[in-house]
C-alpha cells in the first residue's frame, strides 16, 4: 500500500501520486462506468458511474466493497483521512494494496487535497470534516467530470448521483448461543440523487470480517 501519512501541499501530493503511478504503468479502464463485484450489483447493477458522487450511509466499509472490482482490474484507488477503514478488510475484498493510496490529516487543506487526489487516482473514498457547500460541491464535481474520476463519500454529499444506506443489518451464522459468525446480511436502499421516484431496496450478503 502507499501512504502519504502527512499533506505538505495539494500539489505535492498530485505529483508524488503521478509518480508512483507512472512506475507502475497504470492504465485506466475505458468504460464509462467503473465495474463492481456481481453480489454488488443489486446495489448498483450499471456499476459507478465515471465523474460522479455517491453518498453513503450506515457502512463505513461498504465503500470498499463498491471498488473491489475496479481495483482487481488495475485501477488506482485512495482513501482520504478515514481511520476506521482497515488494510485487512480491503485485503478482504480483494483490493490491490499496491494501487491503494491512503491519504491522512489533510487539516485545512482537505478540498484541495481530494481534488489532487481525483485528477490522478479512479476512485477516491472521503469521509468531509465538515458540511460542503453547495459552491465546493460544483467545483469538485466539476473537476471529477474532467478527470473521469469516482468519488464515494462517506455521508451526506450535495447533489450525490446515488444514495446509498444500510437500512438494517443481522448476522447469520449463531444458532441457539453457540457457532460463529458466518456472514452479515444488509438491506441497502438505494436513491437516485434527485430524480424522481421510489427507492430501490437490495439484499447483500457479506463476509464476516470485511464490513462494519
Amino acid at each position: 500500500m502507499n501512504s502519504v501519512a502527512a499533506v505538505e501541499s495539494p500539489a505535492s501530493v498530485r505529483q508524488a501520486l503521478q509518480a508512483r503511478i507512472s512506475s507502475m504503468q497504470s492504465t485506466r479502464l475505458d468504460d464509462d462506468a467503473f465495474p463492481v463485484l456481481p453480489k454488488m450489483r443489486g446495489v448498483l447493477a450499471r456499476g459507478l458511474r465515471r465523474g460522479t458522487v455517491y453518498s453513503l450511509t450506515g457502512s463505513t466499509s461498504l465503500a470498499l466493497a463498491l471498488v473491489a472490482a475496479a481495483s482487481q482490474q488495475g485501477e488506482w484507488c485512495g482513501v482520504l483521512d478515514v481511520p476506521d477503514l482497515g488494510l485487512e478488510a480491503a485485503a478482504g475484498w480483494g483490493i490491490d494494496l499496491d494501487r491503494l493510496v491512503w491519504v491522512s490529516d489533510p487539516g485545512e487543506r482537505w478540498m484541495s487535497t481530494v481534488g489532487a487526489m481525483a485528477d490522478v487516482l479512479g476512485l477516491v473514498i472521503v469521509r468531509p470534516p465538515t458540511r460542503v457547500s453547495a459552491s465546493e460541491s460544483s467545483r469538485l464535481s466539476a473537476r471529477l467530470r474532467q478527470a473521469r474520476s469516482t468519488m464515494l463519500v462517506l455521508g451526506d454529499w450535495p447533489q450525490s448521483e446515488s444514495e446509498i444506506t444500510v437500512v438494517s443489518s443481522s448476522w447469520t451464522g449463531l444458532g441457539d448461543g453457540h457457532g460463529h459468525l458466518a456472514d452479515r446480511r444488509l438491506d441497502v436502499e438505494v436513491r437516485q440523487g434527485q430524480r424522481a421516484g421510489a427507492p430501490r431496496r437490495s439484499q447483500l450478503r457479506i463476509p464476516a470480517g470485511t464490513i462494519r
